[in-house]
């Protein structure tokens, strides 16, 4: 009997991990070999478990799905990512494949495309939603720079120039700076509307 695929699923809502981890283990080819509930711990899961598959959620406290991809790729390569998400969002899918991931499911997809998935990223595939990857391509590249993406998600936070600059270690002005260009590329209106904008394509 072929080996099964060891799976870890990292969800910080707890009914919605437990549901996703049942669900897989349904499965005859598939186990769950952990379970965690943020992206650092999940993280540290990978490298004691050092499992086949990795399905993710993207927000999560203390670290990120797609930071927690990026990880992975980097340290665990024999792992591969899959993100499982409730963000249709063109942004994120391009993110998520720059950060190494080779899946990027919605939640809302039937049950069954999931382990589907699971299977076809362990042999080597990459799967995307097809509706998604369809508006992904139409939507033209991420205008910010990591550093202004940065300021700008703290700034939509509702920081101050003065708090972002002493959590960064910038100056002021600096962070003004990024805000600026940030604002002029989005064409917002301010940094608000700026910060609404990036997040509503997904590039924040």
């Amino acid at each position: 009997m072929p080996q099964s695929i060891r799976v870890i699923v990292a969800e910080d809502q707890a009914m919605v991990l437990g549901a996703l981890a049942a669900l897989l283990e349904t499965e005859p080819d598939i186990s769950v070999c952990d379970r965690a509930a943020n992206g650092r711990q999940a993280l540290t899961s990978v490298a004691k478990h050092k499992p086949d598959v990795l399905v993710t959620d993207i927000e999560m406290p203390e670290m990120t799905g797609l930071t927690l991809a990026a990880e992975v790729r980097d340290r665990y390569p024999q792992t591969r990512v899959v993100i499982l998400t409730t963000f249709a969002r063109p942004g994120y899918l391009r993110r998520a494949l720059d950060a190494g991931a080779k899946g990027y499911l919605l939640k809302d997809r039937p049950a069954a495309e999931l382990a589907d998935a699971v299977r076809r990223v362990h042999q080597g595939l990459r799967v995307v939603d097809p509706d998604l990857a369809a508006e992904a391509w139409d939507s033209g590249p991420d205008p910010l720079t990591e550093r202004e993406r940065q300021i700008l998600w703290r700034a939509g936070e509702g920081k101050s120039s003065l708090d972002i600059a002493g959590e960064l270690h910038l100056s002021e002005g600096t962070v003004r700076n990024y805000l600026s260009e940030a604002i002029s590329k989005l064409r917002a209106a301010n940094r608000v509307d700026a910060a609404r904008i990036a997040r509503s394509k997904g590039w924040l």
